[in-house]
């Protein structure tokens, strides 16, 4: 079955056209410079080309490395191989994702130029000078250069907004000038210059993260399905949204500040409880016959329910590792996975619809998240699921590099395609 499936249009007449419909979203995409641009000069007019690439086999490389060190001992990276693994996840995979969603989302939300050909190129480079430094070779320099992507990235993201006045874009910022400072912190904490454990600002950094998969995943998720099945059952609140933003942010902020463990656990518990009342309102079951987005409502359940796992932690029911990795591996991992499958595909000009491969990559992304908490709850799993939740995750991730390489690489869609946008999805019955 080809990766990329087609399907014939049906004209307003009834009749079907023999050419084949591509639905991408109304953007404002480098694809048009890329059908007259080399595949090299292409590589680089979209921020989620270098950096999807990038960060995809950057995932695939470095859990498989971590098991090494973990099992074997058989490398050992400049920094302790927990410290290296917990920052790499969170600052060097993690970042380089949210850096080219961003980068491209923001160029569609506010109508500015975004970063292109040699800033962008530089960008990439330095994302990757700092993962070959982060490995062999960690030290004062490494160190700025790793933190330099964010600031870079937070600092052009403030400027665009306000020049487009998208005040409702702000949270957004200040959530990535928080996760910056954050890895700043890790830095900080690794040379010894302040009194934490470099772990901890990891941890603080992960929760950044899930911030703003809430704020992004609010605005796609509820927004993907109600294009992409109309009529169905849907509630949504605007308090009930900003309601389980704030009480997750507290309950992170609580737990990153140590507070007493018992208001920890009853924040988060509450916290869970209203984002998994938020994301029931989206319905989830109406979404179950399209792999596009169920993975991304199955990626978000796995929000509240680190929030839950998190808050049982702190009464000592279960281990802290289970809420943390349902959270790394469930809600980002699987977020991840989905929208960076959507958006090359949607904004690369060609269909927005999952065939073998992406089912494949999603479901394996999820069981490596279930196998990987239920290695924390179950003692006796722990090496077992290990290896396979770093074995499925890996695989997920080679999946999507063998099968999106091309297309993030600037290979340009079939001749006999034609970019429909996608508000006529409706009409012509399309996926979003």
């Amino acid at each position: 079955m080809s990766l990329l499936s087609t399907h014939r249009a049906r004209t307003e007449s009834g009749h079907q056209s023999n050419a084949t419909v591509s639905f991408a979203s109304q953007t404002i995409s480098g694809e048009r410079h890329a059908t007259t641009c080399p595949p090299l000069r292409s590589f680089l007019v979209d921020a989620f080309r270098p950096f999807y690439l990038c960060g995809a086999c950057f995932a695939a490389l470095a859990v498989p490395l971590w098991l090494g060190m973990w099992y074997l001992n058989y490398f050992t990276p400049s920094l302790p191989s927990l410290y290296w693994h917990a920052h790499e996840m969170v600052f060097g995979f993690a970042a380089a994702i949210i850096i080219g969603f961003l980068f491209t989302a923001a160029r569609n939300w506010t109508g500015l130029p975004l970063p292109a050909g040699i800033p962008l190129a530089l960008l990439a480079g330095l994302w990757l000078a700092a993962r070959v430094g982060m490995l062999v070779a960690y030290g004062p320099v490494t160190a700025v250069t790793d933190s330099l992507p964010l600031v870079i990235v937070a600092g052009v993201l403030t400027r665009k907004f306000i020049l487009a006045r998208s005040w409702c874009s702000m949270p957004l910022v200040v959530v990535l000038s928080l996760l910056a400072f954050a890895n700043i912190a890790f830095h900080a904490a690794a040379h010894n210059l302040v009194p934490i454990s470099p772990l901890q600002p990891v941890e603080v950094g992960l929760l950044f993260v899930v911030l703003i998969e809430m704020i992004v995943g609010g605005r796609v998720v509820p927004g993907f399905s109600a294009n992409a099945v109309p009529g169905a059952w849907r509630w949504r609140s605007a308090w009930l949204h900003r309601g389980s933003f704030v009480l997750a942010a507290a309950a992170f902020l609580a737990d990153s500040l140590r507070a007493p463990q018992p208001l920890t656990g009853a924040i988060a518990l509450l916290a869970g409880a209203t984002v998994t009342a938020q994301a029931i309102g989206w319905n989830p079951l109406a979404a179950r016959g399209n792999p596009m987005l169920w993975i991304l409502h199955a990626a978000y359940a796995w929000i509240p329910g680190g929030l839950v796992l998190l808050g049982l932690s702190s009464f000592g029911i279960v281990p802290r590792s289970a809420g943390i990795h349902a959270l790394a591996v469930g809600s980002m991992g699987g977020l991840i996975i989905g929208m960076i499958t959507r958006t090359a595909l949607g904004h690369s000009g060609r269909v927005v619809r999952a065939g073998r491969v992406e089912v494949v990559a999603f479901i394996l992304v999820l069981l490596a998240a279930g196998l990987r908490v239920s290695a924390s709850l179950s003692p006796p799993f722990y090496f077992v699921g290990m290896l396979a939740a770093g074995t499925a995750w890996a695989a997920a991730f080679l999946i999507y590099i063998v099968s999106y390489g091309p297309i993030l690489l600037g290979k340009r869609p079939p001749r006999n395609e034609v970019l429909v946008p996608l508000g006529l999805h409706r009409s012509i019955g399309g996926q979003p």
